[in-house]
């Protein structure tokens, strides 16, 4: 019977999830045009931080829990994830150009975000005041954001030019707002039960937290990332997809673990954990050589990404049931 009731429920939540993903860029593209404001700008915050929600309710409630492994797992695993699966994915599918602030701006903040993880976790520990460090750091990540969406207003597209698109009023802005929220209440809501379901059968194989954090909870929080940016690609809204990747690795480390560790320090790690963080930097860089040299991702990249993403899922499957020491 359980087993009826929580299949039933992933395949709900599944197109909940797909469907608040599709009306959330829609909502999200049009703030941006309302505002004159980047759809970069949009990508890397709004969109970022609302794809990022599933990874801050576990992440916290894990962490106040004390399950320490699946709060960074969850963390490292969709970062993995997002680069490798959802960036893969969208290039295998459709090779796309990548935009030039996120080339020379963001996807180097990413970088040094995620070394700041490593330096951090390398005492298997997160305390406070590292916390406290990393939501500086988002805050900081913010302000310059606003200020360069300031210095660089978006353009009015073709339909604007013509006087084809709605006026600009309070009502109008009001709504996408609204559409917005709802679709980041609904995205949120839907990834926590795809999360709930997986995790379910998952334990009915008795894998360790570690392993779980790494597959089923990042699998399952990082689908908002990995559906908004297949969707946003298709719109032709390329720099959203890849900002919501960039900016939701950023919020990932900095917001989540940054608030994970100011609520309840994250630690008591194991050495696994932290040669994850390895692994993730490791990724990160491979993924900017990628960007700086050929400014795109091609399909052969994608292709290549989901490769070295099948490796490391089975790197983590031997090292979860032994044949691999670490």
């Amino acid at each position: 019977m359980y087993i009826l009731l929580y299949a039933a429920l992933l395949v709900v939540c599944f197109v909940v999830l797909i469907k608040g993903a599709d009306y959330f860029v829609e909502g999200a593209s049009d703030l941006a045009r309302i505002l004159k404001v980047p759809s970069v700008i949009i990508g890397l915050t709004i969109v970022a931080f609302g794809t990022s929600v599933p990874e801050a309710g576990v992440s916290i409630a894990s962490s106040v829990k004390g399950m320490n492994a699946l709060s960074i797992s969850n963390v490292v695993g969709s970062n993995v994830f997002n680069l490798l699966v959802v960036i893969g994915f969208c290039a295998a599918i459709h090779a796309f150009k990548v935009d030039d602030d996120i080339r020379k701006r963001d996807y180097p903040i990413c970088i040094i975000f995620t070394i700041a993880l490593v330096i951090f976790t390398f005492d298997k520990k997160i305390s406070r005041i590292e916390g406290l460090i990393l939501v500086a750091m988002i805050i900081l990540y913010v302000i310059l954001l606003i200020f360069a969406s300031k210095r660089s207003p978006q353009k009015p597209d073709e339909e604007e030019e013509k006087g084809k698109d709605r006026p600009v009023t309070f009502t109008r802005v009001l709504l996408d707002l609204l559409k917005i929220a709802l679709c980041i209440a609904a995205i949120y809501l839907s990834s926590q039960g795809i999360v709930k379901s997986c995790s379910y059968f998952a334990k009915l194989f008795g894998v360790s937290d570690t392993i779980i954090g790494l597959t089923i909870v990042a699998l399952g929080t990082s689908l908002p990332e990995l559906v908004t940016s297949i969707v946003a690609s298709k719109k032709g809204e390329n720099a959203i997809a890849i900002g919501n990747v960039v900016g939701s690795n950023i919020f990932n480390i900095a917001f989540v673990l940054g608030t994970s560790a100011l609520i309840s320090p994250v630690s008591n790690l194991s050495f696994a954990n932290v040669i994850d963080t390895f692994v993730c930097l490791g990724i990160t860089l491979i993924c900017f050589i990628f960007v700086f040299f050929g400014k795109k991702f091609r399909r052969i990249d994608g292709v290549l990404m989901l490769v070295i993403y099948a490796g490391y899922m089975v790197f983590v499957f031997l090292r979860e049931f032994g044949y691999i020491a670490v």
